[in-house]
């Protein structure tokens, strides 16, 4: 008797889903690349813009083949109210982590940085200064002169208390 008869609907699904999941994951970063060159949008933003769109189209996903797989509704408000309240006991247990995501937002909207700026933090224990080489939602990636990566929290650079940071562009007057 074979075991995977009963499923064989559900795998032919989930097969689909995951071409589509995995086609649409290509495509999207195509089209939006593609789209965001038209309009002069700096590379670090696309690939932030690209990043949130791929978070979205993962969590459609996981939801589509939850309700492939027959789960419950009430199973999903379960779930999604267990994660919530993990999130929230993880964003008020670090501060920090939640200052960080207000910084990238901050910091993406503000365009005082992007990829490929020389950067000099001017902090009185750890002065760093590199090339900025990532923007991450909770990271600024920097690449120091001698080759080493350098990893700053975003709310370093967002709050008076991280020091200040200057740009090659501040760097030269």
């Amino acid at each position: 008797m074979n075991t995977l008869a009963p499923y064989q609907l559900q795998l032919l699904e989930s097969i689909i889903a995951i071409l589509v999941y995995v086609i649409s994951f290509f495509v999207t970063r195509n089209i939006i690349n593609k789209s965001l060159k038209k309009t002069q949008l700096e590379r670090t933003r696309r690939k932030i813009i690209i990043k949130a769109l791929h978070l979205i189209i993962t969590i459609i996903f996981t939801m589509f083949l939850g309700g492939i797989w027959g789960v419950k509704q009430s199973e999903i408000a379960v779930f999604a109210g267990t994660l919530l309240t993990a999130l929230g006991i993880a964003f008020f247990a670090q501060w920090s982590l939640l200052s960080n995501i207000t910084s990238s937002i901050i910091l993406f909207f503000n365009h005082p940085l992007k990829l490929g700026d020389t950067i000099k933090i001017l902090d009185k224990d750890y002065p760093y200064e590199g090339e900025v080489v990532e923007l991450t939602y909770f990271f600024i990636h920097l690449k120091s002169t001698t080759g080493e990566t350098i990893t700053i929290p975003n709310s370093f650079c967002s709050y008076p208390k991280g020091g200040t940071f200057t740009t090659k562009l501040d760097l030269k007057n």
